[in-house]
C-alpha cells in the first residue's frame, strides 16, 4: 500500500486530494492511465507508467474486494484515506531517507514535475499531466531546472 501511494504521488504526479479521491475503476492498465479528479473538480488523464503500473497491480492484487467504486486507498476500517493520513505515511518514510525539511506529499510532486523538464518534457504536456489551469504555474518548475542547469555547467563546463 505504501508503495502504491509514493508510487502515484511522484509517477503520476499527484496531489494529495487527488490520491485520496481515487477509486480502484480509476487506475485502467488497458490503456496505462489514471483517471484524476482535480481542482474545480476537473477530470483529467494522467499516463501510468510502466513501473507503476506493475507496483498498481501488486497493490490491487492484495485487496480482497477490488470493486469498480471502492476507493483505491482504504484505512482499517476500510474507509477512504484521509489527506492527514498520507501526510503522516510520507513524512514517516522521507524522515528515513532524507534529512529536507518539508518533508510533505508535495514535495514528490514537485520533484516529479522537475524531473520531467529535466529530462526535457514538454512544458504544455507538463502542465496537463500536472492539471494545471495556467501555464505560469506550471513554469515555476522550469525555474529550478534552469538552476540546476546553471550549477551543472558551472561544476562541468571549462570556460564557466
Amino acid at each position: 500500500k505504501i508503495k502504491a501511494i509514493f508510487e502515484l504521488l511522484y509517477g503520476c504526479a499527484l496531489r494529495v486530494s487527488e490520491l485520496c479521491s481515487l477509486n480502484i475503476g480509476d487506475v485502467d492498465f488497458q490503456n496505462m492511465s489514471v483517471k484524476v479528479l482535480g481542482k474545480g473538480s476537473k477530470v483529467r488523464i494522467v499516463p501510468l507508467g510502466s513501473k507503476s503500473a506493475k507496483v498498481m497491480e501488486e497493490y490491487l492484487n492484495t485487496i480482497k474486494d477490488a470493486s469498480f467504486n471502492k476507493p483505491l486507498f482504504a484505512d482499517e476500517s476500510d474507509n477512504r484515506i484521509t489527506r492527514h493520513s498520507i501526510y503522516r505515511i510520507v513524512k514517516s518514510y522521507l524522515s528515513k531517507v532524507t534529512d529536507i525539511d518539508k518533508k510533505s506529499p508535495h514535495i514528490l510532486r514537485h520533484s516529479a514535475a522537475t524531473h520531467m523538464l529535466d529530462r526535457e518534457a514538454d512544458l504544455m504536456a507538463v502542465k496537463e499531466i500536472l492539471g494545471h489551469e495556467n501555464l505560469s504555474t506550471t513554469q515555476i518548475y522550469t525555474h529550478v531546472s534552469i538552476e540546476r542547469l546553471k550549477k551543472s555547467y558551472k561544476k562541468a563546463h571549462p570556460k564557466s
